[in-house]
């Protein structure tokens, strides 16, 4: 698919601002949900927009269910075992917050997680990827896009930790051709938990908690 370099790097920076504007948004100002509405319905439209442009566009960020399953189930045993082992250090340290907030995040965060993963691994890792200059490696790629994605979670370290390894992970996997939105919703599923049980955060309270829900 033909996209110019001065279009790849406009939406990798446009990512980038994104990124900037959680730190302004949701960490000082809290305004979690605004940001995240916000942020979802801007990028919709963006999406929207381009595919006006082109009907190729969707695919190749990878909006399609071509490999759904053949990646869910690859990642599966994966997830279980994270969730496992996020469940007993909890436990252990004493940062378990598991309350019935979970599983209306459990359904909602896989969206955020999709939003999210087109983001770092589509819009910033297929971008570099695909860059006809300067090309780059592979890893030197996957790094990139890993960093970005660890930087964004700052300053909570042990999260900045998470997803640069699972950025590591889920950025060779998408560029090895597997599906998009099963990466997504994986994203959503471990953050959720990884909220709850290691970092005793109640994500439900933080984003909805003012609205008395």
């Amino acid at each position: 698919m033909q996209i110019t370099n001065r279009t790849r790097l406009l939406e990798a920076g446009a990512v980038v601002l994104t990124g900037l504007g959680k730190f302004i948004f949701m960490d000082m100002l809290e305004w979690r949900l605004l940001y995240i509405t916000t942020a979802c319905l801007g990028w919709l439209a963006y999406v929207l927009y381009r595919r006006s442009q082109s009907s190729e566009i969707l695919a190749y960020w990878g909006f399609t269910t071509i490999g759904f399953w053949r990646t869910f189930r690859l990642l599966l045993p994966f997830a279980v075992v994270l969730v496992v082992v996020f469940y007993l250090l909890g436990n252990h340290w004493g940062t378990n917050r598991l309350n019935w907030g979970i599983l209306p995040i459990m359904l909602m965060y896989p969206l955020w997680g999709i939003v999210q993963q087109f983001l770092i691994v589509g819009l910033i890792g297929k971008n570099l990827r695909d860059l006809e200059q300067p090309k780059l490696a592979l890893g030197v790629v996957i790094l990139l896009t890993a960093t970005v994605f660890a930087v964004v979670h700052f300053p909570f370290l042990l999260l900045v930790a998470g997803t640069f390894g699972l950025a590591l992970v889920y950025t060779w996997l998408y560029l090895q051709g597997h599906n998009l939105l099963v990466l997504g919703i994986y994203h959503g599923w471990l953050g959720g938990f990884f909220f709850y049980t290691l970092l005793a955060r109640d994500p439900w309270q933080e984003v909805f908690g003012g609205l008395g829900l």
